[in-house]
């Protein structure tokens, strides 16, 4: 009986070092699919709680307004016809994903401000 539980102690124990020596990939995984599990259930017990934090967000708002002014203006200009002229040209060379790139970049450099506007807040950017 004693040799036995010894037999199975000694193949668990090598199976262990075995596993940590050179995992394979399904072990691998296993792993790193505990330790997400562990991390997310840590996260879940801690008690997060917001704080009143007042933060000044002029400086942000005032930059990315900047940002924004000069892709409407000659920045956004000069993007959108180099990346028109490179569309057209990738696209006679048979380039077409890149054709295709390319004019998306010019038309995301065109409507920026108003995508921003879409999908985020930006009363603080406009005013």
């Amino acid at each position: 009986m004693f040799s036995k539980l010894g037999d199975t102690y000694k193949s668990a124990c090598s199976k262990v070092e075995a596993c940590f020596k050179a995992p394979s990939r399904g072990q691998a995984q296993m792993f790193l699919f505990i330790l997400g599990i562990v991390l997310v259930s840590f996260g879940l017990t801690q008690g997060v709680e917001a704080r009143d934090i007042a933060y000044n967000d002029q400086r942000v708002s005032q930059s990315v307004n900047g940002v924004l002014t000069y892709l409407e203006g000659t920045v956004g200009a000069l993007v959108m016809v180099a990346c028109g002229i490179g569309s057209i040209m990738s696209a006679a060379f048979g380039q077409y994903r890149a054709a295709l790139g390319l004019m998306v970049v010019a038309i995301g450099a065109f409507i920026l401000r108003s995508l921003l506007s879409t999908f985020f807040n930006d009363t603080v950017v406009m005013s």
